[in-house]
């Protein structure tokens, strides 16, 4: 029988965390333009996302497509 699987895993490999998420963080800033005018209607809009929801959709596109 092996040691490992359901119950310890392979405790000697340490994880390797993957190179992107499903929404990867904007480290290279491509979508901040998205991102400000999303914030600047949740913060004149009280804050109530579905008054935003076409900020929020453009900002997530742009993510998906960079």
């Amino acid at each position: 029988m092996s040691t490992g699987g359901a119950f310890g895993g392979n405790r000697g490999a340490r994880p390797v965390p993957p190179e992107k998420g499903v929404f990867p963080l904007d480290h290279l800033h491509e979508c901040d333009l998205e991102k400000k005018d999303y914030l600047n209607c949740l913060k004149s809009g009280g804050h109530l996302s579905e008054k935003c929801r076409q900020f929020s959709k453009k900002y997530l596109e742009c993510r998906m497509e960079k």
